[in-house]
């Protein structure tokens, strides 16, 4: 079993946390989740694996945010976040990596070690 990226290949961060995965010796796969947007169940599941609700995947400074008229102080339930993070993925922090039953957010890129 490999791990799985969600990788944005012009974030640094990303390219950082898939070269040290790549450094540990495994051939992730690579989900380049603006092209490819994660579905609202695999975004629920990411949450649960993370422990976090989808609101706190979002990238607050996202200029998106605004654009669609959306503020993370909004009250919204669950399934609306993983909507919202769905349909504009550009939103979704970066990078996610999930290995078997875990996952984290290569933020810092150093995180990823610990499920590797």
């Amino acid at each position: 079993m490999e791990p799985t990226i969600y990788h944005n290949p012009r974030c640094a961060k990303s390219r950082e946390t898939l070269r040290l995965i790549e450094q540990a010796g495994r051939s992730p796969r690579i989900i380049e989740y603006l092209k490819d947007a994660p579905s609202t169940e695999e975004l629920d599941q990411i949450c649960q694996m993370l422990g976090v609700e989808p609101v706190e995947l979002i990238r607050a400074k996202e200029k998106r945010l605004g654009e669609i008229g959306v503020s993370v102080k909004d009250k919204r339930s669950r399934e609306e976040w993983l909507a919202i993070l769905s349909e504009n993925p550009i939103l979704i922090e970066r990078p996610i990596v999930v290995f078997g039953e875990r996952a984290v957010l290569g933020r810092p890129p150093e995180n990823v070690k610990a499920i590797l």
